[in-house]
């Protein structure tokens, strides 16, 4: 069993910059295919970026070339960063972990962002 741990998320103003992390434990994050969503008050979560076990990402057209993603090994970890937010951007953030081929799917308790002045 998989757990996934977000933190990171906060206050921030328009054009400014936050760095999500995705702590995995109880499964290696570089074997799964990764993703993040993102749900806003009143509207469905929707996933924005991927990263496949072979390390190809993939990005919605929303946060093309203003977030990454990434993973360290390592620490076990999955991270987003976010520049040049924008109010649109505010909504909670989660991470989640699939293994297609036992269908597993494991989430995050999510991690709140808030892009306003």
């Amino acid at each position: 069993q998989m757990q996934l741990v977000e933190s990171g998320g906060g206050l921030v103003q328009p054009g400014g910059s936050l760095r999500l992390s995705c702590a995995a434990s109880g499964g290696r994050i570089s074997g799964y295919d990764m993703g993040w969503y993102r749900q806003a008050p009143g509207k469905h979560r929707e996933l924005f970026a991927t990263i496949s076990p072979d390390s190809t990402t993939t990005y919605s057209d929303s946060v093309k070339d203003r977030f990454t993603l990434y993973r360290d090994g390592a620490k076990n970890t999955l991270y987003l960063q976010m520049n040049n937010l924008k109010p649109e951007d505010t909504a909670v953030y989660y991470c989640k972990a699939t293994y297609h081929i036992l269908d597993l799917h494991y989430w995050g308790q999510g991690t709140q962002v808030t892009v306003s002045s």
